[in-house]
């Protein structure tokens, strides 16, 4: 598998898990881009560079630096597996494949029917409910008379087919089937806990809870998910007066078609626009350094004779840390112009951390001899980025060491590289450039 690969989706994407939790089992070092300014939903996905390489616009859609662009998450999932989770066997692959399928199949397109509605993403068809359910209940009796006497669903490993099948019950066990609904199928309940508590899961799912109470049809929520009508001509305004708005609205109405997923493309679209987590620094006690401050000062005044002084002057060791990262893999360091893509798209993917952290990155040596290690500044005494997992894409590729601000060698590090400039001892290569994450 190349290097360096990308996943384009919207924030927790079910259908992007399956490929997230295929790289996790494989080893495949995938960077997910699913926020601004990396990726924006709805708008990335329709830009004439994204559908040179993805026509359909569809998310989620893969992307190597060999060049190799996938959609369709089945597709992206096969691909970043290894041999074990594909099936080592021909007659395993086959009835990986067969599992794959029955999630499209007999899963997706009831958990779909049953599932938006309790969002409020979809609107409530009783009758069609009521079908959902059967059919449910149906592939949840072919699951559980399979899991009887098996562990997982293809041979005595997790593969693909656990990964894909769980997948697509996450949000039928999150949100309907409540305790005495899921009462028969003890075998699928106990395979589908063992799936999501694997590590390889937890570490893109987090803790799935099981539901309590089976959800129901929110019509309040679904109000609001609606798109704006026009307000209605009043009737006094006959001929061509009322006819206007109603041209408008047949505008609006062609406008809104696209959206492009796999499928239940609004539904999904509704999914990608549901409010995102509060400010993961809102606990932390406010701090008297003020970093945009300082931040002014390193962009417009001497770095040595004035940003570096103000820096110490004015660092809260209470309220922010300082570390130390070094880039893993310098062997795959090739082109220099590459490796400082590598820099800037962790800065872009990062966005949202600007306010609360600075760094200075820089990369050492030449081409195919070169090395990336920088200082971080962060609010807080932990890695600001456990606190977010859209801020989790990059930063396992670096060893991370926090520093002492008492300590010398952190006085030298932060002056060597804030100046991009020093003896730079631990690193035996002179400094070829820089970026700054402020």
């Amino acid at each position: 598998l190349p290097s360096f690969q990308t996943l384009y989706t919207y924030p927790e994407n079910w259908r992007a898990f399956k490929a997230q939790i295929a790289a996790q089992y494989s080893g495949a070092r995938l960077k997910v881009a699913s926020n601004p300014p990396a990726f924006t939903f709805g708008q990335t996905n329709r830009t004439p560079a994204f559908l040179n390489n993805f026509p359909l616009g569809k998310v989620p859609a893969y992307q190597g630096d060999d060049g190799l662009c996938l959609f369709e998450s089945n597709a992206i999932a096969y691909y970043l597996s290894n041999d074990a989770l594909r099936g080592a066997t021909p007659q395993a692959a086959a009835q990986v494949l067969q599992w794959v399928s029955f999630a499209d199949s007999e899963i997706i397109p009831p958990a779909s029917a049953w599932v938006f509605p309790t969002l409020g993403i979809m609107q409530f068809n009783k009758q069609a409910t009521e079908q959902a359910k059967e059919d449910v209940k149906r592939a949840l009796t072919v699951l559980n008379q399979h899991l009887t006497t098996r562990t997982f669903l293809v041979g005595e490993r997790i593969s693909l087919a656990d990964i894909t099948v769980a997948c697509s019950m996450i949000w039928l066990y999150k949100q309907v089937l409540e305790p005495s609904f899921r009462q028969p199928y003890p075998n699928v309940t106990r395979w589908f806990t063992t799936c999501v508590n694997q590590p390889q899961f937890k570490a893109i799912l987090g803790e799935v809870k099981l539901c309590e109470k089976m959800a129901q049809f929110d019509a309040k929520k679904f109000a609001e998910m609606q798109p704006k009508k026009e307000t209605p001509p009043k009737k006094e305004k006959g001929g061509k007066e009322a006819a206007k708005p109603q041209e408008k609205k047949e505008k609006k109405k062609e406008e809104k078609k696209p959206a492009p997923e796999e499928e239940m493309d609004d539904c999904d679209a509704a999914l990608a626009a549901e409010p995102k987590a509060k400010d993961p620094f809102a606990a932390l006690p406010k701090s008297a350094f003020v970093m945009d401050e300082f931040k002014r000062k390193y962009s417009n005044e001497d770095t040595l004779t004035v940003a570096i002084p103000h820096f110490w002057e004015h660092f809260d060791r209470e309220g922010y840390s300082i570390w130390y990262c070094q880039y893993k893999y310098p062997d795959e360091l090739e082109q220099t112009f590459k490796s400082c893509n590598l820099i800037t798209g962790m800065f872009q993917r990062l966005d949202k951390l600007r306010k609360n952290a600075f760094a200075s990155v820089l990369l050492f040596g030449g081409n195919n001899d070169s090395s990336i290690s920088g200082i971080w500044v962060f609010r807080g005494q932990e890695l600001a980025f456990t606190l977010s997992p859209d801020w989790q894409i990059d930063y396992e590729s670096y060893d991370w060491r926090k520093l002492d601000p008492n300590s010398d060698e952190c006085k030298t590090m932060v002056k060597e590289y804030f100046a991009w400039e020093g003896e730079f001892k631990h690193v035996g290569k002179p400094v070829n450039q820089g970026k700054v994450f402020k």
